[in-house]
């Protein structure tokens, strides 16, 4: 039975809530990993998923790793390879899972995002913050490098100056520094994070679901393609958005002037 991950369903948006608090939410030395690629498969194959809100159970988001179970390698000592292929198995499944998502994704971030928290955080299309977050790629203050993908992440996030800087150091930031770094999109009250991160999710699931997935999905390889190669995909993609039954729709609507009613 799941423990990690409380997953709740608001018409198109899905909330997905880290549930242990009394370890700040780790993702390692319990069930997160599999839970948050669970979670992803599913609503991978349910077209009816059109955004997803990510958060933590206070007071935390994610510690990240946890240091306790870390202890085990002082004991038991295995080789680099066993290790190795640990986090292969392990938690860097979840960037495999979740950035590769093709559902919108709103991080909201209500408390310290720390380490493996900050990058998971980071992988996750949009970041809306607390004002009670504190956000750190700390690997280096406990002898370690990023292991879950955060050294690809968070360049690209806040560029490398930054990235660089927060990475060599480990130091913690706030979310003024966040926001000012673009690390985060918007910094709001505690108490209506919530609310303002479902109503951003609710009106990015208004739009069609279908041209969505395809429009994320374009975003994506962006990050890796040629001007030449996305601007083949994009085609390709609109060549199918403009025979689908969610175009025909939007263009009926906006020229009789009513709300569209999209498919599921």
């Amino acid at each position: 039975m799941a423990d990690f991950l409380k997953i709740e369903r608001f018409g198109g948006v899905t909330v997905w809530t880290m549930n242990q608090p009394d370890t700040r939410n780790v993702l390692t030395g319990n069930s997160a990993v599999s839970e948050i690629v669970d979670a992803c498969a599913s609503a991978a194959s349910d077209t009816s998923v059109r955004a997803i809100v990510l958060t933590g159970t206070d007071p935390a988001f994610s510690a990240g790793g946890n240091l306790r179970d870390m202890l085990r390698y002082q004991t038991e000592r295995p080789s680099a390879g066993a290790v190795r292929d640990e986090y292969r198995n392990g938690i860097q499944r979840i960037p495999k899972a979740l950035y590769n998502l093709d559902i919108p994704t709103v991080a909201a971030v209500n408390g310290p995002a720390i380490g493996a928290g900050l990058d998971l955080a980071n992988m996750c299309d949009i970041r809306i913050a607390s004002e009670k977050a504190k956000f750190a790629e700390s690997f280096v203050k406990v002898g370690l490098v990023a292991g879950d993908g955060g050294a690809w992440l968070l360049p690209r996030i806040v560029g490398m100056s930054k990235a660089c800087e927060m990475t060599f150091t480990g130091d913690t930031i706030d979310a003024a520094e966040a926001l000012a770094c673009g690390l985060v999109s918007r910094v709001v009250p505690h108490d209506v994070l919530m609310d303002q991160a479902i109503t951003l999710a609710n009106r990015i699931a208004a739009n069609p679901g279908g041209v969505m997935r395809m429009t994320k999905r374009l975003l994506r390889e962006a990050d890796l393609a040629s001007l030449e190669t996305l601007l083949e995909l994009s085609a390709s993609y609109q060549a199918h958005a403009h025979q689908s039954e969610d175009h025909f729709e939007a263009v009926n609507a906006f020229l009789e002037k009513r709300t569209p009613r999209f498919s599921a």
